[in-house]
């Protein structure tokens, strides 16, 4: 808090020809282009708790009792439990802390095992302002915390100045605690401790305070372990102050809210295959903009952020949680987020090498934090007058959410449809838990667990329904009879409730090839690097949108056998440039909706991993890679 005062999935297809069946996660990449994304109201808040002093914190045990934890400022924690408030403090440390500005108790953290552990973690700033992270036990009572039961696991110098002194911590999925440190304070980061890495200030600390406990231990993982002149403590640097961060309890990505100066906030996004290191650019930047000096920055190392926003009756982001809950599936994978000041909540998701962004409720709070409970449903609190309010769905928000740049080639992910081919959305709200739904045979159904889709008005057969680390997908067939049209509206539904519908382009071809699906026609196994092509064998790989063929079955009916449908193009495959001879290419048989290219490998061709290309008339697929001998 600072006021400026202070994949793609291709669900498993039945076997042809004993191929495999293939599930691969497409990675999203990752891009500052922003995109304007308008919905009609989504959400609507539900009080739950009032006379929380200054809150800072809310949190859940995960312990399965359903207790929230509220923190306030000024030391105390309270309990939420089955619709009330418990008079009696689960911690009060005021002895400890002064509240006030910036400072005072600022964030809690419960570890994996709470239930059998009864230890928690709290971040508050001491008497003399320094910041503290300390342990403390649960007493025999369930419902409060020993205060003498202390101890102190690391104080760190931020007396100088009152304000910057982040506050956020949280266990991350690997067990390790993250804690948000800010740069020290006053304004511009008059020490640039943001990109001094011999201080604990403006960075993003990962320790090991359950390894052993009562003892803070540094992971040897980390990035500056060993490095001379750098804290081992450090995960990341560069930032001004990390008020609110999170993990997404699906991916496990890291979301950071970094407070900018005066004129950018910023939210900084972690995959969580990240080693650590980032450099997130304060003080040389702020945002994505030049601050130290005003031009001409270094801007080598930096990792800028997924989004930004400029002040205005904004003043400070309030970082927040990407929603996982049941309660409103439209809004699964969407990262909620606010601004401190004008107190609007925002919806950031990814769409390929987009960052959408859209406003998702106007409040008129002062939100302080965000909270999730155990079921991953989401909470905010409104510093103006001390109460706590849960994220509600309305009538909107039942339905699945994507837009039309969400409609893409199920092999290569370009955007757009091809008639006859799969194609594949990734939709909100389509699949409530992890796992695959698959059509149980051809021809295909036109709804599979409660979705169905229409293109242009006409039922599209589906083959799956995903979802995949939090990534939900609708694989189906694009209709035969939408040939002839430029565009199509697509329409997904689900349990009769039915989505906006989303415009999409239609083109006669657009090849693409199932990366990883590239098949010895010998014996029908995969090619993989212990089994690359050889020169002279015979493969064969699966494709899509390769157009119009002869001897077409019906929309969502299997491919014949025998009359076999080929395409009426001649299709071109390519292997490190070098052609191959192409013995079919046509509709794969008793598969519906993909393309299926037999091809010899050359002779010649250099060993390694090479590009391997299939075109079509004036068009070519992306390159796949394989491995050759």
């Amino acid at each position: 808090m600072d006021t400026k005062t202070s994949s793609r999935l291709f669900a498993p297809l039945a076997a042809c020809r004993r191929a495999p069946a293939v599930m691969a996660v497409k990675p999203l990449a990752l891009g500052l282009m922003l995109v304007a994304f308008c919905s009609a109201q989504e959400i609507r808040l539900t009080q739950i708790a009032s006379g929380i002093s200054s809150p800072t914190d809310i949190q859940s045990a995960n312990d399965g009792t359903g207790r929230l934890f509220l923190v306030q400022q000024n030391g105390i924690i309270r309990i939420h439990r089955s619709g009330a408030l418990i008079n009696t403090p689960f911690l009060d440390i005021r002895s400890r802390t002064t509240a006030g500005g910036e400072r005072g108790l600022l964030g809690l953290a419960f570890p994996r095992g709470f239930a059998e552990k009864q230890r928690l973690f709290v971040y508050y700033t001491n008497q003399a302002g320094d910041i503290v992270i300390a342990q403390y036990r649960v007493s025999t009572d369930r419902d409060v915390a020993d205060p003498a039961s202390e101890t102190i696991l690391s104080t760190i110098g931020h007396q100088q100045f009152a304000n910057h002194n982040g506050g956020q911590i949280r266990f991350g999925p690997d067990g390790y605690l993250y804690v948000g440190v800010g740069d020290g304070g006053s304004g511009g980061d008059p020490a640039r401790n943001g990109q001094n890495r011999n201080t604990l200030l403006g960075k993003m600390l990962r320790v090991d305070v359950e390894g052993d406990p009562g003892r803070l231990q540094i992971p040897s993982t980390n990035p500056f372990v060993n490095q001379p002149g750098m804290r081992a403590e450090i995960w990341a640097y560069g930032l001004r102050n990390p008020w609110r961060f999170s993990f997404d309890r699906s991916t496990g990505d890291m979301w950071i809210g970094d407070v900018g100066q005066n004129i950018w906030e910023e939210v900084d996004f972690q995959p969580a295959s990240s080693a650590g290191g980032e450099n997130y650019g304060w003080n040389r930047m702020e945002g994505a903009h030049c601050f130290s000096p005003a031009s001409g920055c270094d801007t080598s190392g930096v990792t800028l952020p997924v989004h930004e926003y400029r002040q205005a009756a904004e003043c400070s982001v309030t970082g927040g949680f990407v929603y996982r809950g049941s309660a409103i599936p439209a809004l699964r994978g969407t990262y909620l987020f606010a601004d401190y000041c004008s107190g609007r909540v925002w919806g950031l998701t990814r769409q390929g090498n987009s960052w959408v962004n859209r406003d998702v409720l106007s409040t008129g709070f002062l939100i302080t934090t965000f909270g999730e409970d155990e079921a991953g449903e989401i909470y905010l609190s409104n510093g103006r007058n001390g109460t706590i309010h849960r994220i509600d769905g309305t009538a909107n928000s039942r339905a699945p959410v994507f837009p039309s740049s969400a409609v893409v080639n199920a092999a290569s992910f370009a955007g757009g449809l091809t008639p006859g081919s799969l194609a594949t959305v990734f939709a909100s709200g389509v699949k409530d838990q992890e796992g695959i739904t698959s059509a149980s045979g051809v021809p295909l159904p036109a709804s599979v667990d409660g979705v169905s889709i229409t293109v242009g008005g006409i039922a599209a057969p589906i083959h799956a329904v995903a979802n995949v680390k939090g990534q939900e997908q609708v694989n189906f067939q694009a209709p035969f009879e939408i040939r002839g049209r430029t565009t199509a509206d697509v329409v997904v539904t689900r349990d009769g409730a039915a989505s906006a519908a989303a415009t999409v382009t239609v083109a006669d071809l657009q090849p693409g090839v199932f990366s990883g699906v590239v098949v010895h026609n010998a014996d029908f196994s995969l090619v993989t690097q212990e089994r690359p092509l050889i020169a002279g064998e015979y493969a064969f790989v699966y494709a899509a949108g390769l157009g119009t063929v002869s001897n077409q079955p019906a929309t969502g009916a299997a491919s014949p056998s025998l009359a076999l449908a080929a395409t009426v193009e001649q299709v071109r495959v390519t292997i490190a440039g070098a052609p191959c001879a192409v013995s079919f290419a046509g509709l794969a048989p008793t598969f519906a909706g993909v393309y299926q290219v037999n091809f010899q490998v050359p002779q010649n061709l250099p060993s390694g991993t090479q590009d391997l290309v299939v075109g079509i008339a004036a068009t070519a697929s992306p390159a796949i890679r394989v491995p050759v001998r």
